[in-house]
Order: structure tokens, then sequence, then C-alpha cells
């Protein structure tokens, strides 16, 4: 097996941002500002919007910046750039399935008449449920993302991809 060259400091802090951004999109904005605003009543449900857009705008930034980013200047960093843009697309392409369930469930509620306890459990089971596992797993994923770039290191599969090294 080659050996890969081990990252500075200044690369590893450089790597850890990407996971930093995702994790704290995940835990603090997806986990405890949802929860916080959906306990305070149904007078504050419109500030629920706030969390799809505090998540569009960490995703964008994860997005622009792994896009932009050259390989060439700080090959560790631009590994785990990408790495972070990975489970971004995969936690977009859930939020877009949870957008498509709650549209799924106005529209069989306004024009197919269903009744509102079946939107519930269409909305719930379609929407919200799969996209709770999936932050719950992402968190996991990202935190342990995070541990290999304050490490020093990659994940097996990023070195396979990026290098052709095969442990």
């Amino acid at each position: 097996m080659a050996q890969l060259p081990e990252p500075t400091e200044q690369q590893r802090s450089q790597a850890r941002t990407p996971h930093d951004i995702f994790v704290i999109n995940l835990i603090g904005n997806h986990m405890l500002l949802f929860a916080g605003i959906a306990t305070l009543g149904q007078s504050y449900m419109k500030y629920l919007l706030i969390v799809p857009a505090l998540s569009a705008l960490s995703l964008l930034v994860i997005f622009y910046k792994s896009s932009t980013m050259r390989r060439e200047d700080n090959e560790f960093a631009y590994i785990h750039w990408q790495i972070a843009r990975r489970w971004s697309k995969f936690l977009s392409w859930m939020l877009v399935l949870m957008v498509a369930g709650f549209a799924f469930g106005w529209v069989g509620h306004t024009y197919l008449g269903m009744m509102r306890e079946a939107v519930y459990a269409i909305v719930g089971g379609v929407s919200i449920l799969p996209t709770l596992v999936t932050v719950f797993v992402l968190i996991v994923i990202e935190s342990d993302a995070l541990h290999h770039a304050r490490v020093g290191t990659l994940p097996r599969w990023a070195k396979v991809k990026y290098f052709g090294v095969e442990d």
C-alpha cells in the first residue's frame, strides 16, 4: 500500500470546516431549532420556515465551496469537501422527497378529498420519518468524517476513490 502524505495542522483545520458546517446544520438546525420552534405552539409554526432556509444556505455553501476548491491547493481539504458534498447531495434528495410528500398530502386533501388523518399518515410515513432517520444516520456518518479530518486520515472509500489505494 502506498503511503499517503501526513497533512499539516492547517490542512486538518481546513478539512474540518465542511464537516463542521454539515454537522451544525444537522444537529443545530434540523434537530434543535426545529424542536425548539415546534414546541412553542401553533402560533409559531410559520417560523419553522427558518429551518429549510438555513439548511438550504448551508448546503449551498458546501456545494459552492466544494466545486470551486482546487485539488492542487490542499488535496486533503479538497477530498474532505468532496466527502461533505457527497452526503449533502444525499440530504438534498431526502429534502426534495420530503417536500414532494408534503405536496402530495396537500393535493390529496385539497383536490382528492382525503381525510386529514390519512394525509397525516402519508406525510409522516413518506416525508417526515425517512427524513428524520436520514438526519440521524448522517449525523453518525459526518461525525466519523469529522474525526477523520481531525486526526488527518481519510475514510477507506475515499482512499480508493481519490487515490486508487486499497487496504
